[in-house]
């Protein structure tokens, strides 16, 4: 699976179209010129969403009505895919080849893995962050648990809500843990889904981490239940209830949800030390890029095929030999698109590559 042309209208500053090469895409720019733009149009095509705003309507051009992003998959000789996204006001809309497709089906068509600043947050932030990269794993080999998330998401903000209106209206005990069973009946039904995908996500990733590609320290992960220590892992959904049943009076106090699989959390080692809170800056931006080693090839293990590599302002984040070891171990395998603003970059790394001009947000080949 190749992405081999991108075209934008109304997107941010972007303008113009770009057919990218199969291996290395280097665009270069002067900051501010729109390189991580082109970047942030890409992953919106892979993944219906942008790295950098919640809200999409906001990368709308000023003074346009809508975005809109084309791109062109090859999937062989013989079979090409177009993939349109569309953006207006609070509305977005994806389709394949002119029609307009579900989230799940559409979310099939591209995949793409994102190396950048806030990607840090997967191993220097709060849990939110490694509970959002295991999902986005989980849903780039299997789309359909998208539909999962979205639903827990749902029944989540839903219980939410009622417990903030039971707490303002001073609803007794009994009358709430009445009018949450609905609920909490689905929360532990799609908990136990979720627990057992991210498990297994995490399993995999075990696998497939190249400890050893930048040096000698260990990489280590381990999948923490909010439940554990409180029930049994292996009858998830039984026990997901019963503590739900239990904690109604702190729900309840709290005014939202204290208990499902949006407490939990992945643990990240580097030679057995909590790497958010005892890695240096160099070893949590190695780590992460294990990780994404790690999911590449869980991909490609999983779909026969190799995902799109995004990685922005690279030599800012990362020093020259890193780079090296991390662009000749995905030499060959990943089509891969970075942005730089340093010739010297352009210059040492340029065997092979694509190179793209970006000023003021149009792209032109060298």
């Amino acid at each position: 699976m190749l992405l081999t042309g991108l075209k934008t209208s109304g997107f941010r500053n972007t303008d113009g179209e770009i057919a990218l090469g199969q291996g290395l895409n280097i665009l270069i720019g002067e900051n501010g010129h729109g390189k991580t733009n082109w970047l942030e149009a890409t992953a919106v095509l892979a993944a219906m969403r942008s790295f950098r705003t919640a809200k999409l309507q906001e990368t709308i051009q000023f003074g346009k009505e809508r975005a809109v992003i084309d791109g062109r998959i090859t999937v062989s000789s013989e079979i090409t895919r177009e993939l349109r996204a569309v953006i207006e006001n609070n509305v977005k809309q994806f389709a394949v080849n002119g029609k307009r497709e579900s989230i799940q089906n559409y979310l099939g068509q591209l995949h793409a893995v994102i190396f950048n600043s806030d990607e840090l947050e997967v191993v220097r932030g709060g849990p939110e962050a490694r509970r959002r990269f295991l999902d986005d794993a989980i849903v780039g080999v299997h789309p359909p648990y998208s539909a999962t998330v979205g639903d827990y998401v749902r029944v989540l903000r839903q219980k939410n809500t009622l417990l903030g209106n039971a707490r303002n209206r001073e609803f007794s005990i009994e009358k709430t843990a009445e009018m949450l069973e609905p609920w909490n009946d689905q929360i532990a039904t799609l908990s136990e889904r979720i627990h057992r995908s991210r498990v297994r996500i995490v399993e995999r990733l075990t696998e497939k981490l190249q400890n050893k590609l930048f040096g000698s320290e260990e990489v280590s992960l381990r999948y923490l239940s909010s439940l554990e220590g409180k029930g049994d892992l292996d009858n998830f959904q039984a026990s997901m209830l019963e503590r739900l049943q239990t904690r109604v009076q702190a729900e309840l106090v709290a005014g939202h949800a204290l208990i499902g699989t949006h407490r939990d959390d992945l643990q990240i080692t580097f030679d057995s030390r909590d790497l958010r809170k005892y890695g240096s800056a160099g070893q949590q931006r190695s780590a992460l890029l294990l990780l994404l080693l790690a999911n590449i090839e869980v991909y490609n293990a999983t779909r026969g095929e190799y995902p799109l590599f995004l990685l922005d302002d690279i030599d800012s984040e990362l020093d020259h030999r890193r780079i090296g070891l991390l662009l000749e171990y995905i030499n060959g395998k990943t089509q891969t698109v970075v942005t730089t603003s340093k010739e010297s970059f352009v210059s040492e790394f340029r065997q092979n590559a694509s190179i793209f001009d970006i000023q003021n947000g149009t792209p032109k080949r060298r």
